[in-house]
């Protein structure tokens, strides 16, 4: 790759100096022999840890933690080089062509689209290239559950297939609700089991409606409650008595005046 002259494309040059120094014959023992799948584990707890420094409004960690996860893109893009199948100016092309084809309501001044339409087209457009037999084969089975029910509502919404307001996904909600009570005294596991995940599902699509990713919701509710026990262990501990010496109607007290901390 050509030296450039400005400064930040010669940080950008000398990152990938670097990765390309690790991986030769004198380079790092380590670095030398990853592989595209070794990488993956080191690769998840990076985007993790990226996310948790978000979640706590860290700039100085997100900063590093961007780094990390850009370090693992170069990494990627090396090993992909080495076996002269793309290198990182291909990545960064094909994502520059992906950006401007995705938004023609930015780009080409004459292409008047919402929001919302351009999304549904470049749904459509991907489902049409990709020669996808459906347009739900592009959510990776690998997501977290959670995500990858929202995002097959939202593809599934992107080619018509949705509810017309949020009215009646509430009404869908106590349908499910119903349905889990009425397998709760059949005493069925398997159809417990069925409904409850019918239930998850129309609460993530309650979500969508309202422009919320589910993920992030749980995410802030685990971090809250997880801050609210801890309060009440520490006061249960300064109490001086053991956690299980308190009734359950003295815990739920407890937990009330935390909740107003």
């Amino acid at each position: 790759m050509k030296k450039n002259s400005n400064n930040k494309f010669s940080k950008f040059e000398r990152l990938i100096e670097l990765v390309q120094k690790l991986r030769s014959p004198d380079g790092c023992d380590w670095d030398k022999v990853q592989t595209r799948n070794s990488l993956i584990p080191y690769f998840i707890e990076e985007v993790y840890e990226l996310i948790e420094s978000i979640d706590k409004k860290d700039s100085i960690n997100i900063r590093e933690e961007l780094g990390d996860v850009l370090l693992h893109v170069i990494f990627q893009s090396q090993i992909a080089s080495e076996k002269s199948d793309f290198d990182i100016n291909d990545v960064i092309h094909d994502i520059n062509k992906k950006l401007i084809d995705r938004h023609p309501h930015v780009f080409e001044k004459s292409a008047l689209l919402s929001d919302k339409l351009s999304n549904e087209l470049w749904e459509e457009q991907k489902y049409k290239k990709k020669g996808r037999k459906s347009r739900l084969d592009g959510v990776p089975k690998i997501l977290p559950s959670i995500i990858s029910s929202q995002r097959i509502q939202e593809k599934a919404s992107s080619a018509g297939f949705d509810w017309e307001d949020v009215s009646q996904v509430w009404e869908k909600l106590d349908e499910e609700i119903s349905e889990v009570k009425f397998a709760q005294k059949e005493d069925n596991f398997k159809k417990i089991e069925g409904e409850l995940g019918d239930l998850l599902f129309t609460v993530i699509n309650l979500c969508r409606f309202f422009d919320v990713s589910a993920e992030n919701a749980l995410r802030k509710s685990n971090k809250k409650f997880i801050k609210r026990f801890q309060s009440l262990e520490k006061k249960v501990s300064n109490s001086g008595n053991a956690f299980k010496e308190y009734s359950q109607n003295e815990l739920d007290s407890i937990w009330t005046e935390v909740k107003k901390e």
